[in-house]
């Protein structure tokens, strides 16, 4: 009752809204509350929160509201984020505001039920026209957005052209970074000065309940040491090994084993699909921090249709790789080197079902991995060059959005070099004559050619061993994996290969 009530005070201070006599023609929007429990990155409860909401779902577009389109980063930006602080040698904070989509002024006219339990007296039958957004209404992140985006650009920042969640105010030769996340702020500078005036700005305009240094966010868990940053969601593996009674199971020592040849096994034995298909988006969810397991939960994911016992193995073994595993996270050292280099690769009719190939990239800035990706190839490749030559076009395509995002950093990049293991394919780059082995390769992958003539990417060779995408291509050996892995950056920060990767 008094979190509930604390809720209510947050409104009044607000002015989110007003009592006013039912209208007529028009939609009333019910309320209701939910109470939610604040964890920290340890699991522990460390507030008790009541929250009341629109039935968002009753809205009708044109009437209760128009456009609710709000801008949000990718996860890929914040990893480079975190490289480029480290890089500048300066921490990330981040802030809660109270209530923060209250703060969103909506132009549509809104009318909600009084909240449940908290009736007016001496007006039962009023009803609440609001000011400003309420949770879960449609337009409520947008209102937010537009808020606080009017706000620091009032503050002398600038908004980003590439990605508009991130603002950016330079002072001399000093530089104030703002990342957005819906209504979390992550915030750093290059002085500490400019670091501690960006809090008391926000709170001469908002209410702050929280300001703290980076260390739980989305989900990860994040620690800001002198040698690095170090991700990793230990906390959420633990649940999830819990979640699907694993705990008590023997560990294993990589995701997949190398022999393992997954198909639709249509004469194996089905299981309960909705709980396959939940074991599936956990998994997905865990590849934010763990690039290992990238190509296993890919391959399983195939399957979520029509799931037989092999493929629930297949995924039991990925969750007794993460026992052994639980405190393997990324590790961004800190390092005077910040190039931006790509590896491709692409396997050849791995694909047991449609004998598709599978295109495999991951980006590095300087010696953090920042971005990898695993997708299956629309079409079905005649050769391994071409198999290559496709995954290196979807690669260069990662390299230039990567530059134009690092530009609003004031970061620029020439002559990115892209790895491939695969000489028929940077050949097919080099030449601009279309022959009998090239002529049936859809044009749009024929732009990587264009880029290289440019000279905004190189294609160098790479031995397969030295080839980092082999990892999200195949399943490896023992030995190939824990190289590789470590190679990427996912290590244990219990280990000393922080210190030999710094």
């Amino acid at each position: 009752m008094i979190v509930m009530q604390e809720e209510l005070n947050q409104f009044e201070r607000s002015e989110v809204w007003e009592l006013v006599p039912i209208p007529s023609n028009q939609s009333v929007i019910g309320t209701r509350w939910v109470f939610i429990n604040k964890i920290n990155e340890k699991g522990i409860i460390v507030r008790n929160k009541a929250r009341l909401v629109a039935q968002g779902f009753n809205q009708e577009e044109g009437i209760d509201y128009e456009e609710t389109f709000a801008p949000i980063t990718k996860l890929e930006v914040i990893r480079m984020l975190l490289a480029f602080t480290y890089f500048n040698d300066f921490i990330l904070y981040q802030m809660d505001v109270k209530s923060a989509f209250l703060n969103g002024f909506i132009n549509e006219e809104v009318y909600v039920e009084q909240p449940p339990g908290f009736q007016s007296f001496n007006f039962p039958n009023h009803i609440f026209k609001l000011k400003k957004a309420l949770y879960v209404l449609k337009q409520a992140s947008r209102a937010w957005y537009e808020r606080l985006s009017k706000f620091l650009l009032k503050k002398g920042f600038k908004m980003e052209k590439i990605d508009t969640t991130l603002f950016i105010k330079t002072k001399e030769n000093d530089m104030l970074l703002v990342q957005i996340y819906v209504e979390d702020i992550i915030f750093g500078a290059t002085n500490v000065t400019l670091c501690g005036e960006f809090p008391k700005c926000v709170h001469s305009e908002f209410e702050m309940s929280m300001m703290r240094e980076l260390n739980f966010f989305l989900g990860l868990q994040i620690k800001q040491l002198k040698e690095g940053t170090f991700s990793n969601q230990a906390k959420y593996i633990r649940d999830l090994l819990k979640r699907f009674n694993i705990k008590e199971s023997k560990t294993m020592k990589t995701p997949m084993s190398s022999s393992i040849k997954l198909d639709k096994d249509e004469k194996g034995k089905s299981i309960y699909s909705t709980m396959y298909r939940g074991m599936i988006g956990s998994l997905l969810y865990l590849t934010a921090s763990r690039p290992d397991i990238m190509y296993c939960v890919c391959l399983c994911a195939k399957f979520q249709s029509c799931p037989k016992e092999s493929h629930l193995s297949a995924v039991k073994q990925i969750l007794r790789y993460f026992k052994g595993t639980m405190d393997i996270g990324l590790w961004y050292p800190k390092s005077d080197n910040f190039e931006l280099i790509g590896f491709s690769d692409a396997d050849f009719a791995g694909c047991r079902v449609e004998r598709k190939n599978t295109s495999d990239t991951c980006h590095f800035l300087g010696h953090s991995l920042v971005l990898w990706h695993s997708k299956k190839q629309n079409s079905v490749a005649l050769s391994t060059a071409e198999a290559k030559y496709i995954a290196v076009s979807l690669c260069c395509a990662q390299i230039l959005w990567m530059k134009q995002t690092l530009s609003d950093f004031n970061l620029s990049f020439e002559h990115v070099p892209i790895k491939c293991d695969n000489i028929s394919a940077i050949n097919i780059s080099k030449n601009p004559v279309q022959h009998s082995r090239t002529k049936h390769i859809e044009i749009i992958h024929h732009f990587l050619r264009d880029h290289a003539q440019k000279g905004d990417i190189t294609l160098e060779f790479v031995s397969t061993k030295d080839q980092f995408s082999d990892i999200f291509t195949k399943p490896l050996s023992e030995e190939q994996f824990f190289d590789i892995r470590r190679q990427l950056g996912v290590i244990s920060l219990l280990s000393n290969d922080c210190l030999m990767n710094s």
